[in-house]
């Protein structure tokens, strides 16, 4: 999860300007602004902060430089994506209660109606010839992304092996326990942790962040001063922590989680499958720590072997659908969750596409609903404890897990296309040499060449296209 804030282009519909003077800011513009986010947020969390750096810090002046880093480094420290949650805590700051769920809404939901829609083509065009030649050409591309974020965060959190052999070490033993074993993720997690918390006693100086942490300064920082929310602007009142307010998010949040599973556990009974995706997604929520990539071995777990909502092949697919829509990565599980409500038929046979509809709305609530109480109600309480050894110590632990868990991911896609599906003989015979050089060209452009992960995508799928044509 490489969170590193570089300069970039404002995207269509935000243009550069001149640095206004501070002033008030009303819901209204901050919602069109929030909009406007949601629609162009693509290139995964670097990109999205990006954005929001530059828009919010640099030509907007409504947070400076110090407030937007400080809130980006809180966000860090949690399960979920940080750059959802980050536009849910600046909402927050902003405007209260109401413009944090705004921001953090307007976030996600472009996304949402967008994968809605591909799901749909997907599960019902799926095996028109030139789209099944195109989802082949995409999931070499796929396999090449996870490669490519096992290089990013390790190269960010492992360092060198003789300065930091322990996390190393972690990475190792979780690839190891989840490919070799099967160990639950949440199992790898709390281990990471554990020792994480043992080695800020033990050997604090491997856990230290080193050059590049989150807490650096991005390039391209705006100077001077001017801004709506200043380094010195006092806290407002409702972003000051009181026991009464913080008793008071926590149980509107319980019950925005309690209400929507009782009605479909009453519905549907527990073992239905709206309440089990519920439930799933819950703790699959709590357990992103490290993006979506750390989340998607869990997910795939859950929702291929042990629920069967979809087969690792449709897997893949949604990744790649998920990876060329704004808004965070995780928003794949919208297509795990429709597709999963299409084959279960949720509403019957003669409503597929309302009852698909409805369990990706299901998942998309049980996921995001963790971030939002998060922030609202751990915001003032949590942000004077960042960069605190203890607490960063098992969280820079279950990271380095993370890379070892998703080189296992990474591992099972790339088998996954090595061997032509169907074929039968020696290993030879059934090796898909294609699909490998397709994986090897996209890697290569994204980590030699920093090629775009659409236009990798969609090179990947019409160079499938043109195999399938070719007869391949």
């Amino acid at each position: 999860m490489d969170t590193t804030v570089a300069p970039t282009l404002s995207p269509p519909g935000f243009h550069a300007m001149t640095p206004p003077p501070a002033r008030h800011v009303g819901l209204w513009e901050a919602l069109r602004f929030w909009f406007k986010l949601g629609l162009v947020s693509f290139g995964g969390p670097a990109g999205q902060i990006a954005i929001m750096h530059r828009e919010l810090v640099e030509q907007r002046r409504w947070i400076s430089e110090a407030r937007f880093l400080h809130a980006l480094n809180y966000c860090m420290l949690l399960p979920g994506p940080e750059a959802q949650q980050l536009a849910t805590y600046i909402g927050w700051l902003m405007h209260r209660t109401l413009g944090g769920v705004v921001a953090g809404a307007l976030f996600v939901l472009p996304s949402l109606v967008l994968l809605i829609a591909l799901s749909w083509i997907y599960v019902v065009f799926g095996q028109v010839p030139w789209v099944a030649a195109f989802l082949y050409g995409i999931k070499p591309a796929v396999a090449a992304l996870v490669l490519q974020a096992v290089h990013r965060i390790g190269s960010r959190t492992l360092k060198n092996p003789r300065s930091a052999p322990v996390l190393w070490a972690v990475a190792a033993m979780s690839f190891v326990a989840i490919y070799g074993f099967d160990v639950p993720f949440p199992a790898i997690v709390l281990g990471a942790a554990v020792v994480g918390a043992l080695g800020a006693r033990w050997v604090p100086e491997q856990f230290t962040p080193g050059k590049g942490a989150h807490g650096a300064a991005p390039a391209g920082a705006a100077d001077g001063g001017g801004w709506l929310i200043g380094d010195h602007t006092p806290t407002p009142a409702h972003a000051r922590f009181t026991r009464a307010r913080l008793v008071r998010v926590m149980a509107a949040g319980g019950l925005l989680w309690l209400l929507p599973m009782a009605v479909l556990v009453v519905w549907q009974g527990w073992s239905g499958t709206l309440a089990q995706m519920g439930w799933f997604f819950t703790k699959a929520a709590l357990l992103t720590f490290g993006g979506a990539y750390a989340v998607l071995p869990y997910v795939y777990q859950g929702a291929v072997d042990q629920y069967a909502w979809l087969s690792g092949a449709q897997m893949i697919d949604g990744l790649a659908l998920g990876e060329t829509t704004p808004g965070p990565l995780i928003m794949v599980v919208a297509f795990v969750g429709f597709v999963g409500g299409w084959a279960r038929q949720v509403l019957g046979p003669d409503a597929l596409f309302l009852g698909a509809a409805l369990a990706a709305m299901v998942v998309t609530w049980f996921t995001f609903l963790p971030s939002f109480i998060f922030i609202l109600a751990g915001g003032p309480l949590v942000e004077s404890t960042h960069g605190q050894l203890q607490l960063s110590a098992p969280l820079t632990a279950i990271t380095a897990a993370v890379v070892g868990v998703i080189a296992s991911l990474a591992l099972f896609f790339v088998a996954h296309i090595a061997v032509h599906t169907g074929a039968s003989g020696p290993f030879y015979m059934r090796l898909d040499v294609s699909a490998l050089l397709l994986a090897a060209a996209a890697l290569t452009a994204l980590l030699r060449y920093k090629a775009g992960v659409i236009a990798v995508i969609l090179g990947c799928g019409l160079a499938g296209v043109a195999l399938r044509m070719l007869g391949d």
